[in-house]
């Protein structure tokens, strides 16, 4: 056993008082002398995506008496990073107020998220050492009595932690076989994060943020489509509470995600429900999404704006400064209708009736009803040659408007394979996926930057007529617009390779490898 080793176990439940017992069952070996208890508050941090957790990673807040303390650790128990942490309180985003030595590894991962509190737990926490003859400390223990605050109260099994003192090695393995061979005593099987969310049904990184329902290739088309488009509601529901408290940029993304997803199946899908719903509901989530762009889009100004200012040096960061805080002004003054509408019985009505329509639809009659299959092959298929005819008759000369619909048609089969992806072949369904990403992706640079660039013309425009504008920063605000116009430029010219790809007959061979009915 080796010194950074450390043996735990818990003290199975009906085991009382645990204290007493772990305590005996080392006074057999050894004389244990007992410390004062102490009370220790944990918060298990993370985002909502569960950001840290798939990188390997786990954050602590501990907080002790009068002390408290952040601890970054990778998932199987290295400390990482380690800073006082007195003051702090979430959720909250890393920035000037978080200790130095966390902030820096954390940001790279949490890029704009928010760290929210995702566990909480409160343990008494009683020292037992360990001495020899001479009355020396040979080996540490610590006793454990917990409870869950959240995410759902109750109580958790005692924790031992035992820990060998330099030089005791023989002594530690003595104390660690003690309490391996003692009934009601077992070895670690979860962490206490795990144990934690099991007490509410959950696990990390269980935020469903991807289209994952495994469909069945026989179930009728309109049951298929249901389940998937329920799981998306759920998705939308659960980022609402996130947008209307503002806590990051990302609640708003994924709300609007899951907006396009539902009006994606709408339009490549709608004709396996019951006549009328898509119609209606296409209306409804059409205006859901009007409603959140005016806030997307100056959060997406301002990302934009944060990345670009990384390329111009302190004179023209400082001249950005006036667009930055007018971009945020205006952010302030339009988040207050994106809220009222969240709160609306409008809203309220749209996703409770569009929940209960679904999960009444198996129940209603749909004329001519295909299975998930072919619902899937034949949606697939169309949404592909919707991206092929119009990309076909793009030239370097064509508006950006034909190329900003291509983007749309883009996204369309995107989600569509997505909700489709558990019938397909995992390899044929990846690779696909990676071709429609790379022409996404080129398609989605020339229209951000359009955007972008159109949006600087018409703020600049408005700045000048609230207030007088330095002529710095409207220099500064022409260099970004043309760095803009240069991005928007490179996407064209790289377009043409992109759509080739994309067309060619490997692609094909794609599609009919996702058109074979699947295994079984």
């Amino acid at each position: 056993m080796t010194l950074l080793d450390r043996g735990e176990f818990v003290v199975e439940r009906g085991v009382t008082p645990p204290l007493s017992m772990v305590a005996a069952v080392l006074a057999s070996e050894f004389e244990v002398v007992h410390e004062p208890p102490r009370s220790v508050a944990r918060t298990w941090l993370d985002t909502f995506d569960w950001r840290l957790f798939r990188a390997g990673l786990t954050l602590e807040h501990l907080e002790g008496t009068g002390s408290a303390e952040l601890v970054l650790s990778t998932v199987a128990g290295r400390q990482v990073a380690r800073s006082p942490a007195n003051g702090l309180t979430w959720p909250a985003r890393v920035n000037g107020s978080t200790p130095a030595g966390v902030a820096q590894r954390l940001a790279p991962v949490l890029g704009v998220r928010a760290l929210l509190p995702v566990a909480q737990t409160t343990a008494t926490l009683t020292g037992l050492r360990m001495l020899n003859r001479d009355e020396k400390t040979v080996v540490r223990a610590v006793v454990e009595e917990r409870t869950v605050l959240s995410p759902a109260a109750g109580r958790l099994a005692p924790r031992v932690i035992l820990a060998p003192v330099r030089g005791y090695d023989r002594q530690a393995k003595l104390a660690l076989r003690l309490l391996r061979h003692t009934a009601g005593i077992a070895r670690v099987g979860a962490t206490e994060l795990d144990e934690a969310l099991a007490a509410a049904a959950r696990r990390p990184g269980d935020y469903p943020g991807m289209v994952e329902v495994t469909l069945s290739a026989s179930a009728t088309a309109g049951s298929a489509l249901a389940s998937v488009l329920v799981h998306v509601l759920d998705v939308l529901e659960a980022n609402v509470d996130g947008v209307v408290r503002d806590l990051d940029t990302e609640f708003l993304h994924d709300l609007r995600i899951a907006v396009r997803r539902t009006r994606s199946g709408l339009t490549l899908a709608g004709d396996a429900l019951p006549d009328g719903m898509a119609e209606f509901f296409a209306g409804e989530f059409r205006w859901l999404g009007h409603l959140s762009t005016q806030v997307r889009d100056l959060d997406a100004g301002l990302e934009g704006l944060d990345a670009a200012v990384l390329e111009f040096g302190p004179a023209e960061r400082g001249a950005l400064e006036p667009f930055r805080r007018y971009l945020e002004r205006r952010r302030t003054a339009a988040f207050p209708e994106l809220v009222a509408g969240l709160r609306s019985p409008r809203f309220t009505e749209l996703v409770t009736s569009w929940r209960t329509l679904l999960a009444d639809l198996p129940l209603l009659p749909v004329t001519g009803e295909r299975t998930a299959a072919q619902l899937a092959t034949a949606r697939i298929s169309r949404g592909y040659h919707r991206i092929l005819r119009p990309g076909k008759a793009i030239t370097p000369t064509s508006p950006a408007e034909d190329l900003h619909e291509l983007r749309k048609r883009c996204k369309e089969l995107r989600y569509v394979l997505e909700f489709f992806a558990s019938l397909h072949p995992p390899v044929a369904h990846r690779a696909m996926i990676k071709e429609l990403k790379s022409l996404q992706d080129c398609l989605g640079r020339f229209q951000d930057s359009q955007i972008q660039r159109e949006a600087i013309t018409s703020h600049t425009e408005q700045m000048a007529g609230e207030s007088s504008v330095a002529p710095t920063t409207l220099d500064a605000m022409e260099q970004l617009a043309a760095r803009l116009a240069t991005q928007q430029h490179q996407a064209r010219h790289e377009f043409a390779g992109r759509f080739k790809r994309f067309a060619s007959p490997k692609t094909i061979g794609l599609l009919m490898a996702l058109a074979e009915p699947p295994p079984g």
